[in-house]
């Protein structure tokens, strides 16, 4: 699926396309027929050997419509990589709903490039310790994706990195309600993939991925920006 056309800045924003429970979007089809990223492939040493010389390979996705009128702007994500007892595991947030962007969704820790940032990793670590109390002193960066730009005009790159355990999170709560993990695997497998189309009343479409993964008695519904990054870093595995 191509990314969609990124809309003029100065665009009417349909009301429809701004405000809607994306759960409720129809499901154009699950990626079954995709082979699944390969366990060999997110070892240790195959996540380091990736990212040291990484393959020929192109994003799936590297923006969305443009439905916000403002300027664009820098942002880092860290895609943190917890290597729990060889089963690696990807910890997410669930934004609160009081933020002005992308309330009540799932996230990668991140969030807007400050200038004291030395660079694009320090931005994305700074943001991982102020949101989630995650220490430096555990991650190891590997590298980075190509940026995904949002319907909010954040530039986001997305800095991936390994988290070794023994990490304890302290949560911000004025920017994040909870915080969990789900295995890699399970997100670099294409089956838990599912494609939303909508298209709103004047006819303008928006299509996005979900990953709708259960953790007990709660569904954390990734989708969006974060599901696209991910759904990049499936491309980049399975180059």
């Amino acid at each position: 699926m191509q990314s969609p056309v990124i809309e003029p800045i100065n665009a009417v924003v349909p009301p429809a396309l701004l405000s809607f429970d994306p759960r409720e979007a129809p499901v154009v089809a699950v990626d079954r027929a995709l082979p699944a990223v390969h366990p060999d492939r997110l070892t240790v040493s195959a996540l380091r050997a990736r990212f040291a010389t990484p393959p020929v390979w192109a994003p799936e996705f590297r923006r969305e419509p443009r439905l916000v009128d403002r300027a664009p702007a820098e942002a880092a994500v860290l895609v943190p990589i917890v290597l729990r007892n060889k089963v690696p595991t990807v910890l997410l947030t669930e934004r609160t709903t009081n933020l002005s962007n992308h309330s009540g969704q799932v996230a990668f820790p991140g969030g807007r490039v400050d200038p004291e940032d030395a660079n694009i990793a320090a931005a994305a670590l700074r943001e991982a310790w102020e949101e989630v109390g995650l220490s430096a002193s555990y991650i190891e960066v590997l590298g980075s994706l190509p940026t995904y730009t949002t319907v909010t005009s954040f530039i986001v790159t997305p800095v991936v990195a390994l988290v070794r355990p023994g990490f304890e999170l302290t949560i911000n709560p004025y920017e994040v309600a909870d915080a969990f993990e789900v295995p890699l695997a399970w997100l670099m497998d294409p089956a838990n993939h599912r494609r939303h189309a909508m298209t709103s009343a004047d006819g303008r479409a928006r299509e996005w991925y979900s990953m709708p993964y259960q953790d007990g008695p709660d569904e954390r519904f990734v989708w969006g920006a974060t599901a696209g990054m991910l759904r990049n870093l499936y491309r980049f595995l399975i180059a």
